[in-house]
């Protein structure tokens, strides 16, 4: 998929400081979320979530819950019973209902998974009656077996898709980027140190016990795992960490269709697009060259065995979420015990849930939005948003690093933003997607139909810039560069983190500060090098962006200061982005506020000024509990910060915060100002 810079965030519509009658607001702070056993400035992260933690302890289910999986347990109820509503009537073939219904009760009818196992879909599916030996006949099988994997979205040796070209923003563009890695990530196949150790030899046994479980014996059980944890490394060796996938230039590389074949001939690339059905490639983006060589040297140098069993795992892990409940086991055994360290699966009715929301996003979107949010909701949010775009240009014309022309510019795209609530303006098509049945079949034909639906509305055309990447009911929002859109889907529109009840003090700290993160995500250290029609292109002077980078050196090194568990430190430069996000939405967020009721004060509530008020809430968003296991996985592959220093690592640089809770040298978490983040 194409890179975005989502964030786990949200958006709604605030309220004045009375409702229309008159009446006073709330505080919307829940006092029990406090541990008051902390100071504000000790702690302030416990201090304002101290008791929600208490009081929301991990289930097994869980590695991390928090205000988020509150939410999304909301939500899921919510779709269940809008899924439930429509399996219960009798649904006319090919309709959408049908569809909904069918993808949901093939995920549930574990009589049908068990009973049957699934082999007659398994076996068409793979299409393999053991090993194949020779070199002719595994490359007729990766002509004709792997394509049509592919085609039905199993992964392969790397990735392809279709979206804005970065430089030329209006239209789409075929790109070419690494991948093969089962496990996400080059760390976990290069590091050396002992969680990386124990992971990869679970990952090992994992491959050995789910081959068996598919009728592979010992042995040959044994050869696929080597098989694949050497050819996996291989292809890691040669990846960009995370971090390094987040500089646009350096996985910038557009070359034409010839100069592909010329200097990538190690790879069948016309029988590659023609088994997706894509004729008249001109022109590509390849965003890690060295990944792809080494792609090459792989088909090239393995032997045929070793090739078949790196796709036979790619189909057999793929397949382990759709078929019996062992095979559901053993995959959760290892990416929800061993990475995450959840001590229990989700229960089937949310993973079928999960199913119908991932397959038919959209067809269940319209059905959320008809029965959860009502239009005057859009209306509103629409109108915050526009009052946080007037603080952000006010914080934008007080920077002094920033030139009057840097400036001039950053109002520019500021004024440029494409504003998305809610809902999409117009809704997916999918009369031409096929559910029956089979939960394999259904989720390989939903594969299937999201590649063809990307080449048919991508390839060769121009960027549509009201497409949606996210569904209506996501608990999340984001920020696109390529079109400058800030986007907020209807399903983060519930508390905590807006309360029609709730003054604008609890609003402005919770809310306000999601759509000021958002917005400020266009001028981080990757949206700042968009312009403001979505091309990657330098539009800050030089001075500026030395300055610009000093400063958010003092925030790379912040976090990189931090130790999240006994010997293991944030990573400043992974979570760069969404750190300076959260700077800047607190910052923005909060001349919002100040703005908002300086003609009518808020009054103090439940001892608390509103300025206290404001960064409550915002510590409230991200109160959670979280397992080691699942805080060592983030700090590898999650660009976000921990909950945890997402309040207690940007607190410090707020002044604001200081002068709200009389925050003074002699507390833990003061930072002298002149060490402080000033970027907005």
């Amino acid at each position: 998929m194409k890179k975005h810079l989502f964030t786990v965030y949200a958006l709604a519509a605030m309220a004045a400081a009375c409702t229309p009658g008159g009446k006073q607001l709330a505080s919307g702070i829940d006092l029990a979320n406090l541990d008051t056993t902390y100071l504000p400035g000790t702690d302030f992260y416990m201090y304002a979530t101290g008791g929600w933690q208490k009081a929301n302890p991990l289930t097994a289910e869980y590695s991390r819950f928090g205000s988020f999986d509150v939410l999304q347990e909301n939500n899921n109820e919510r779709l269940r019973s809008l899924i439930e509503e429509v399996s219960a009537k009798e649904n006319e073939k090919g309709s959408i209902a049908q569809k909904i219904a069918d993808l949901y009760n093939s995920a549930m009818d574990s009589a049908k998974l068990n009973g049957e196992y699934c082999w007659y879909d398994l076996e068409g599916f793979l299409l393999c009656d053991g090993y194949q030996n020779t070199r002719e006949i595994t490359n007729n099988w990766l002509k004709d077996v792997w394509p049509r994997m592919q085609r039905q979205g199993v992964p392969g040796l790397f990735a392809m898709y279709i979206s804005a070209d970065e430089k030329d923003s209006k239209n789409n563009l075929v790109t070419i980027v690494q991948g093969g890695l089962t496990l996400g990530q080059k760390d976990y196949y290069v590091d050396k140190d002992e969680r990386s150790e124990e992971i990869r030899k679970a990952y090992q046994k994992y491959i050995v016990d789910l081959s068996q479980h598919s009728g592979f014996g010992e042995a040959d059980a044994k050869r696929i795992s080597e098989d694949v944890l050497r050819i996996e490394t291989r292809i890691a060796e040669a990846s960009k960490s995370r971090t390094e996938l987040r500089d646009p230039e350096a996985n910038y590389n557009k070359i034409s269709y010839a100069e592909l074949k010329e200097q990538f001939p190690g790879i069948d690339w016309d029988g590659f697009f023609q088994n997706f059905g894509m004729e008249g490639v001109k022109e590509v983006c390849l965003g890690q060259p060295a990944s792809i060589h080494e792609v090459e040297n792989v088909l090239k140098e393995e032997t045929p065995e070793a090739l078949q069993n790196i796709y036979l795992w790619h189909a057999m892990d793929m397949a382990s979420s759709f078929i019996d409940d062992e095979s559901r086991a053993l995959n959760f055994g290892f990416y929800g015990k061993v990475l995450s360290g959840k001590e229990e699966d989700r229960p089937r009715w949310k993973r079928a849930v999960a199913a119908v929301e991932g397959g038919l996003g959209e067809a269940l979107g319209q059905l959320y939005v008809a029965k959860y949010f009502p239009p005057e909701a859009k209306a509103r949010m629409e109108k915050l948003i526009a009052n946080l775009q007037v603080a952000l240009g006010e914080r934008i014309d007080v920077q002094e690093w920033m030139s009057d022309e840097t400036k001039k510019v950053a109002h520019e795209k500021l004024d440029a933003f494409y504003v998305k609530v809610g809902y999409p303006d117009k809704w997916k098509d999918y009369s031409d997607l096929e559910i029956g049945d089979s939960y394999l079949l259904n989720m390989l034909a939903v594969g299937e139909w999201e590649i063809k639906d990307m080449i048919r509305t991508k390839f060769n055309k121009p960027v549509d810039r009201d497409e949606w990447y996210m569904t209506p009911q996501t608990v999340n929002a984001y920020y696109n560069p390529t079109t400058n859109e800030i986007c907020f889907p209807a399903g983060i529109l519930q508390p905590p983190f807006f309360d029609m009840q709730a003054d604008d003090a609890f609003n402005y700290g919770a809310i306000g500060v999601v759509i000021g993160h958002e917005m400020t995500h266009g001028f981080d250290d990757q949206g700042s090098k968009y312009d403001k029609n979505g091309n990657l292109v330098t539009w800050w002077s030089e001075e500026d962006t030395k300055q610009f980078e000093e400063r958010i050196q003092v925030m790379r090194a912040f976090h990189d200061s931090i130790e999240v568990l006994p010997g293991l430190h944030a990573n400043g430069s992974l979570t760069l982005g969404e750190n300076m996000a959260d700077h800047g939405g607190l910052m923005v967020a909060f001349q919002a506020f100040k703005n908002a009721t300086k003609d009518a004060p808020l009054p103090d509530i439940d001892g608390f000024t509103p300025e206290q008020r404001f960064f409550l809430a915002y510590a409230n968003v991200w109160g959670q509990n979280i397992r080691d296991e699942e805080i060592q996985k983030r700090v590898k592959s999650d660009p976000h910060q921990l909950g945890m220093w997402r309040v207690n690592g940007q607190m410090p640089h707020i002044d604001a915060w200081y002068e709200a809770f009389g925050i003074t040298e002699d507390d833990p978490m003061f930072v002298p100002k002149a060490e402080r983040v000033t970027i907005w």
